[in-house]
């Protein structure tokens, strides 16, 4: 199926013409993206915590300490929503209640199930490594038994999902085109700086291709 099919909770109700179901374009906002917010409610108090992730197909590997209050919760089968956010640019317009910001945005909802099985686990936390760096988890000491046991892992199946983007220029009035106000769109782009080591570094190691960190825009 090429595109998920959009429920009464992911149907983009505000400006549905920004609507993103199309599956390929949803996976790679969420490639593009370094960390994700996840949002829960724990005894009507709601929490937005932010989080490391990897996609691997039609899921999702959430990770961080097995004693983490999230994780722990989000085990027990609860609500989630996952969401992540990209800025393009910002939009300057004539008029401030014209301003925006161009954007890809995607929203996931559903519940997370620990991940328990080794095998698994580990397929997660290499999916979630050569996230942030493509190839990380080969180049790398793998986890032994007691770090495995301290880390939780959850996945969540890619289901019930939508996006949401915007992109070109302000929208003034007509009113106010000819007022002398610079109006227009600021990209905004992800840069990364020089490797910088640490002074444990031998000085015959290659330094790490920053390359392998970059994203698509």
């Amino acid at each position: 199926m090429s595109e998920f099919v959009p429920t009464n909770r992911t149907g983009v109700v505000r400006h549905p013409e920004r609507a993103i179901y199309d599956r390929q374009r949803i996976y790679s906002i969420l490639d593009e993206a370094f960390i994700c917010h996840v949002g829960y409610v724990i005894e009507r108090q709601p929490f937005v915590i932010p989080m490391v992730y990897g996609r691997s197909g039609d899921r999702i590997f959430l990770h961080g300490s097995a004693l983490s209050r999230t994780l722990c919760s989000l085990a027990e089968g609860i609500d989630a929503c996952v969401t992540v956010t990209l800025v393009d640019g910002l939009v300057l317009a004539r008029s401030a209640f014209r301003h925006s910001i161009n954007y890809r945005s995607v929203v996931i909802l559903g519940k997370a199930r620990p991940v328990t099985d080794p095998a698994e686990k580990f397929e997660a936390l290499q999916c979630v490594t050569n996230h942030v760096s493509a190839g990380r988890w080969d180049e790398v000491r793998q986890p032994d038994e007691a770090e495995m046991m301290s880390t939780g892992v959850l996945v969540m199946a890619l289901n019930e999902v939508s996006a949401k983007s915007r992109s070109g220029f302000p929208i003034d009035l007509e009113r106010d085109l000819s007022l002398p106000v610079w109006a227009g769109v600021i990209p905004v782009r992800m840069e990364l700086g020089e490797p910088v080591a640490d002074t444990h570094v031998p000085v015959d190691v290659p330094v790490v291709d920053k390359n392998k960190f970059t994203r698509s825009t």
